[in-house]
């Protein structure tokens, strides 16, 4: 899968936003000698909070959907259509948010606390829920082997800290570019961190913090917008025709073409083209994302929240044969589970969740970091000893 908006938490709860928490400004006091008026907080970007809440709920009709591949080519033609730019366009977002990440302190501790914790907590939590969903018949725990989808956060975590090395970079699209290449000609990279979907979803990511707001704009344009219905309506014809002829893993950019069965060369010319396919669709997804404040808007803050809980519901739902019955493989039973999908990511992102799991998405952890050290008239002059014991 998240500057525009900031707010007192800002962090991870997008799965995007990097940089420290936004505080007014401290104003010297006046000529009066009373302090001046602090300066109005930044207000969020509808825009980028619409476009995250919408990429969420693709994510999880994506996998309501899954059942439905094998047994209908309509429904495996939606999943292709979808798969082909969600993702992207989340990591886009991610990358854009991730802009101003340093390796100051304040960004540091935000980034171990948004992302490195809830990966542990997670990729823990999943693990105790196959076990007990029957997945395994073992409680097994690999730290180094993301499942289904805490990758993000370890992905995630890798592109932020190395944010400083894209910006400094004469051309950083196309290195990482072919970086992914290199990974997708590259069978034996192996499975730890999940590092060929991090090393392929790079150039969106790289992508995103090369972008600049009047970019999003341009793609809200209407010529733009009208331009962009006949490209979805091809693309999903496409798809529809790609079914029966094309293995759908390119989608998951999880392996390297070996691995999929073809020569290594055709890796090295199908992460370009899946990567401009993408990149049309991204553009044309948020092409059409409202940029005014809606009923949906404040969800964008908690899509983290969805994203990882909707999991539980996502994997039970098979584990337990929820798509065994009649109804659900009928026309109108496959539109009940895509609202009922929606439905529930929708509601894991609503403020009450985020109350709830806030420990896991964004704990504080102060007692984690040592204090920050003193600067400034407070620290002692060089050459002479303090007055008094430290």
């Amino acid at each position: 899968m998240p500057a525009p908006r900031t707010s007192a938490r800002q962090g991870t709860d997008q799965l995007a936003p990097a940089g420290p928490p936004a505080t007014p400004a401290r104003h010297p006091a006046g000529t009066s000698g009373e302090p001046a008026p602090p300066a109005p907080a930044k207000q969020r970007d509808a825009f980028f909070d619409n476009a995250k809440y919408l990429a969420i709920v693709l994510v999880a009709i994506g996998h309501a959907w899954e059942p439905y591949y094998h047994g209908s080519r309509t429904a495996a033609s939606l999943y292709l259509f979808v798969y082909a730019f969600h993702m992207p366009a989340f990591t886009v977002i991610s990358g854009y948010f991730s802009r101003s990440f340093d390796m100051r302190r304040d960004r540091l501790q935000r980034l171990l606390t948004g992302v490195a914790v809830p990966f542990v907590i997670f990729q823990t939590t999943f693990a105790l829920f196959r076990y007990w969903g029957g997945d395994t018949e073992s409680f097994t725990l690999n730290m180094l082997d993301p499942w289904f989808l805490t990758w993000f956060l370890a992905a995630l975590f890798i592109w932020r800290l190395t944010a400083p090395l894209w910006r400094i970079v004469r051309w950083p699209v196309p290195l990482a570019l072919a970086i992914a290449v290199g990974a997708s000609v590259s069978p034996d990279i192996g499975t730890e961190l999940d590092l060929q979907r991090v090393l392929q979803f790079l150039p969106f990511f790289v992508l995103g913090m090369c972008l600049k707001a009047e970019h999003f704009s341009l793609v809200r344009r209407w010529p733009v917008r009208i331009a962009a219905v006949p490209v979805l309506a091809g693309a999903l014809v496409f798809a529809y025709w790609a079914v029966p002829r094309m293995n759908d893993a390119w989608f998951y950019h999880t392996d390297s073409a070996e691995n999929l069965g073809a020569p290594w060369w055709i890796g090295a010319l199908m992460q370009p083209a899946m990567f401009g396919c993408s990149l049309v669709l991204t553009a044309c997804f948020l092409a059409w994302v409202p940029g005014r404040r809606m009923w949906c808007t404040a969800l964008g803050a908690g899509t983290l929240y969805g994203y990882l809980l909707h999991g539980f519901l996502a994997k039970g739902s098979r584990w337990w044969g929820w798509y065994d019955a009649g109804w659900v493989h009928t026309p109108w039973g496959a539109a009940v589970v895509t609202f009922i999908g929606g439905a529930v990511v929708t509601l894991l992102c609503t403020t009450p969740v985020q109350r709830v799991f806030r420990f896991a998405m964004e704990p504080k952890m102060r007692w984690a970091f040592r204090a920050e050290p003193r600067t400034g008239a407070a620290a002692a002059p060089a050459g002479k000893r303090p007055s008094t014991p430290p």
